[in-house]
């Protein structure tokens, strides 16, 4: 069974929990502010997350040649998250490793984010 963590919204910036797809987390808000199908999408979260929270969890990817934390599936509910102002949010994780991906069972390593 895959693990299910919650962990702070406030980790979800450019240094700790990184965008995989936009260099900057301010890149990803940019391009769903222009974009009509991305501003569909974020209201549309932003009014279900408080009332229903979040159903999918968001997925987060951790290389093994870099210890770094990436949100490699899920953007627009993270930045639902943190314009709502959300204190906690559910996740799956996985390593990058040259071999392939799984999604993880055991714990999330806390400690890559500094924790």
């Amino acid at each position: 069974m895959p693990y299910q963590g919650t962990m702070p919204t406030a980790l979800l910036n450019d240094q700790k929990i990184r965008p995989t797809e936009y260099r900057k987390w301010r890149h990803a808000v940019e391009r769903f502010e222009r974009r009509d199908e991305d501003r569909k999408i974020l209201a549309d979260l932003k009014a279900s997350i408080p009332q229903h929270g979040l159903k999918v969890p968001i997925t987060l990817g951790v290389s093994d040649r870099y210890p770094d934390v990436y949100v490699a599936e899920g953007h627009h509910r993270a930045v639902a998250l943190t314009q709502l102002g959300t204190p906690n949010f559910p996740f799956h994780w996985y390593w990058i490793r040259n071999y392939g991906v799984r999604i993880e069972s055991t714990p999330f390593p806390y400690h890559l984010l500094g924790l």
